[in-house]
């Protein structure tokens, strides 16, 4: 054995591996840098570099590190920046085995391991915080120079709308001419005072630039919220006259630029001028001079201080401040002419005895004037259009911006059949109101509006007498009409597409049922609850439904109650499928939320709700279109500057009814022009479905039908002068009542059989069997000759009288032993005890009996 294998291997045992002098090239264990690795055979791992030595077994020459000493050995290497790192990264040793030089962005850190290489150190922080700040300044001063202020006059741009009728064929011109600017010295300095009180208190000292109103302003449009204008009167003129009105983070910086250049280089005075000639007023007037004469008839110079706070009132927006427009804005108004008031007493620019000189209530603007070309329903046309441009979802177009003119816009309103219509409300009018002889005669109003089903195209509509008469609300888009019976299909709607909670199918969910069900119609019934419990009144005692018949037909079909539109069997009805149902589904038939009454009343079924002409037409426009609804619209076009605008497409139909029940609806409703309460359709010579709808106190009558090409609406009311309070039309053309079978029958009839003459006569589908019957509690179980006589027309007359000779019953008929007359004694109404059968408590049966025949329903129908 060799005498170095023999060597103890332990470096402390005083002996020393052979080397030349004694001293290993390891010290403490590690090799000596510079130094070859030791072999005692020699050969090349004496070339070896100490940098590739790794993965050498160590011999038993070669001493062992301890853990401690291999720490401090990493420390040593670090130290000496010779460590491999990631590859491209500023620790990496350089080929001479240096450091690295560092990098201009030292970014990752040099010399950093672990997340702290990511951190970015103060240097670079403040260097690039430096360097962005400076760009930005840059940039403002960039667009602060490059800002233009242009002259006032040269902002003043006089522009038309057109209106197209469908065909494309001009319908008339509406401008922007009420327009004028005039100085400061000829603006009364109360207008000016009430301005600056009412938009901006510290205008004479501010900057121009409100800070927190632009920070809101932004949050608001970031974050979706509702957007709200400029809070100085500096910005605004900026807005009105530089601007568009988009709301835009855009529009926003460049009202701030811009606003900063005016307050430096313009006066106060001339910033208030240009204000007040570029603001808008309302009425087509822009600027306080055409505003002063649109509302008061003089000069802006002669405006006193109980004017001026009504015209710096319409700032805030003359869509909802201009008091002759609705109740509603009189009030806005009367609130805010008293605050502006008070605003300028509280900063000492009107004393106290001048603000009470003012009176209590604003000073009353002089009526608008109708510029000819507005004349008869071109007004009516324009207004409804306008608001359809304003409340377009999601492009909608200010009326300010309408004002200020530029648009083309094409209409969906047929000139021969708006035509039409008006010679129908005209003629029927003039055969049948006497003013000047009857007082029931005066202050009568109509409103009227047709619709394309299927399509949702606004053809037609009626407005009023027109604005050259005085008149300019806009009737067929009125909404504090109550519509009556207009309102019971949509229940038996309900009841066929989602069922009555009474009854339960196989899958327990609510039983759908078809207008065969029967239904107790007996005048001054007690209504109860889906429960079976009596439903409470008012008075907190069970409720009694009266019919405006006094008749007591027991129980009929829902055909047959729609039919003569019995009232009791409906509100029942109504509660058996839950007025919360029945709302659910007039919303998706397209009317509005605002116009319904709370569907949680007993009434809620007979039409105590308030929809418009327009909105009526529309929703039963789906059962013209088998179940398709589609939002009624007026506006298929608009070219701003001969440039089309996005966003004015045709509405999409959607499904809203299955088409069995709008079927089935439909038969139910040709039944009622048939033989029924619209019988004086029968003269259109084609088929016909509608309902007749007349409200308590014959406060309104309304008729609303279609054919398969056309849903129309009309209703007909009187209004006390200057308010919206509804007179009764008892004794209206020397009727005793009037009914909606009367005049609003009369009118859609002389309409539809002009506007579609020409057109082939369309049968509507035959309906598939839907639902089953069932039956309310107490309806005979099996036919019977009672039941088959308070079931057939015979039995009573219709609740709603016809024109002519009313119809009666036969005169050897007599009362159906199931439903006697109650007799005088129930003209006492709810307080008298009813004759007639109660509704036992508990579910309602579903008893079933044969459905009235086609012969027995129209043995006896009312004379026209």
């Amino acid at each position: 054995m060799s005498e170095h294998r023999r060597r103890s291997s332990n470096p402390g045992d005083g002996e020393q591996p052979p080397g030349g002098d004694g001293q290993s090239p390891y010290a403490y264990g590690s090799p000596v840098e510079g130094a070859p690795r030791y072999n005692p055979g020699g050969g090349p791992d004496q070339l070896r570099s100490e940098g590739i030595r790794r993965g050498v077994r160590e011999t038993a020459q070669q001493p062992r590190m301890s853990r401690a000493e291999m720490r401090k050995q990493g420390q040593k290497k670090g130290g000496r920046g010779d460590q491999t790192g990631p590859s491209g990264n500023a620790g990496t040793a350089g080929k001479s085995g240096k450091p690295g030089k560092k990098r201009f962005i030292d970014y990752p850190r040099f010399g950093k391991s672990g997340f702290r290489r990511w951190v970015p150190s103060w240097k670079l922080v403040l260097s690039l915080f430096l360097i962005f700040f400076g760009s930005g300044v840059a940039a403002v001063g960039a667009a602060y120079q490059m800002t233009p202020i242009p002259k006032l006059n040269d902002l003043v741009h006089e522009q038309n709308n057109i209106y197209y009728w469908a065909d494309g064929t001009e319908m008339t011109r509406k401008g922007t001419t009420n327009r004028q600017i005039v100085e400061l010295a000829n603006i009364s300095r109360p207008a000016q005072d009430a301005v600056i009180a009412a938009e901006n208190e510290s205008f004479r000292e501010d900057s121009g630039v409100d800070p927190k109103g632009i920070a809101r302003a932004v949050y608001k449009m970031a974050t979706g919220g509702e957007t709200q204008g400029g809070s100085t009167i500096t910005q605004q003129y900026v807005k009105n006259a530089y601007l568009s009105q988009d709301q835009t983070l855009t529009r926003k910086m460049k009202e701030f630029f811009i606003t900063l250049k005016i307050n430096g280089q313009l006066s106060k005075d001339d910033i208030l001028t240009g204000y007040l000639n570029t603001a808008w007023y309302g009425r087509g007037a822009t600027g306080i001079q055409a505003g002063a004469q649109a509302y008061y008839g003089v000069d802006a110079k002669d405006v006193n201080v109980c004017q001026g706070a009504m015209l710096a009132a319409l700032l805030k927006g003359a869509t909802v401040y201009d008091p002759s427009l609705s109740e509603g804005n009189r009030k806005n108004m009367q609130e805010r002419w008293t605050w502006i008031l008070g605003r300028m007493v509280a900063t000492k620019k009107l004393t106290q005895a001048d603000r009470d000189a003012c009176g209590p209530e604003f000073p009353k603007p002089i009526e608008r004037k109708a510029p000819a070309n507005m004349n008869g329903e071109v007004y009516y046309l324009v207004d409804t259009v306008n608001k359809y441009l304003t409340n377009k979802d999601p492009n909608p177009i200010s009326q300010q911006m309408l004002d200020k003119g530029g648009y083309s816009i094409y209409t969906t309103f047929e000139k021969d059949k708006v035509e039409q219509l008006k010679k129908a409300v005209d003629d029927v009018q003039a055969e049948s109101l006497k003013p000047d002889k009857r007082e029931a005669d005066k202050f009568v109003q109509v409103g009227a509006a047709s619709v394309r089903p299927g399509d949702g195209a606004l053809v037609a509509l009626y407005g009023g007498p027109g604005i050259e008469a005085g008149h300019y609300s806009n009737n067929a888009d009125s909404t504090g009409i109550p519509v009556g019976s207009t309102f019971k299909p949509f229940v038996l709607a309900t009841a066929m597409q989602t069922g009555v909670v009474t009854q339960t199918d196989n899958q327990g969910k609510p039983k759908r049922i078809n207008s065969a069900s029967k239904y107790l119609a007996d005048d001054n019934s007690e209504i109860h609850k889906s429960d079976g419990s009596p439903a409470i009144g008012d008075d907190g005692k069970p409720y009694h439904q009266r019919n405006d018949s006094r008749n007591s037909p027991g129980y009929v079909s829902l055909k047959t109650a729609m039919q003569y539109s019995y009232n009791v069997p409906f509100v029942q009805l109504g509660q058996d499928v839950s007025g919360k149902a029945v709302e659910e589904l007039v919303l998706k038939l397209g009317l509005r939320k605002e116009s319904l009454n709370p569907s949680s009343t007993l009434t809620y079924p007979l039409g105590t709700s308030r929809p418009s002409s327009i909105r009526m037409a529309s929703a039963y426009s789906v059962f013209a279109a088998r179940g398709q609804q589609t939002d009624p619209y007026s506006v298929t076009k608009v070219l701003k500057d001969g440039k089309e605008l996005p966003g004015f497409t045709k509405p999409q139909a959607k499904a809203v009814l299955d088409q069995a029940v709008a079927d089935n609806i439909t038969d139910v409703l040709e039944n009622v022009a048939k033989a029924g309460t619209g019988i004086k359709t029968n003269a259109l010579g084609r088929p016909v479905a509608g309902k007749t709808g007349t409200t308590d106190a014959g406060t309104s009558a309304w008729w609303v039908g279609y054919t398969p090409q056309l849903s129309t609406a009309v209703g007909m009311w009187r209004e006390e002068p200057g308010t919206s309070k509804l007179l009764s039309l008892n004794g209206t053309a020397g009727h005793e009542s009037v009914h909606g079978g009367d005049f609003p029958t009369d009118i859609f009839t002389r309409y539809m059989k002009a506007a579609l003459n020409g057109q082939p006569k369309m049968d509507f589908p035959t309906p598939e069997p839907i639902g089953e019957e069932v039956d309310s509690s107490g309806a005979p179980v099996s036919p019977s000759p009672s039941a088959s006589a308070s079931d057939s027309p015979t039995a009573a007359a219709p609740t709603e009288p016809q024109p002519g000779p009313t119809a009666t019953a036969s005169a050897t008929a007599s009362p159906s032993p199931s439903a006697p007359d109650p007799g005088p004694s129930c003209l006492l109404g709810p307080l008298c005890p009813s004759s007639s059968p109660t509704r036992p408590s508990g579910k309602p049966s579903n008893s079933k009996s044969p459905s009235p025949s086609a012969s027995s329903s129209g043995s006896q129908v009312p004379v026209p």
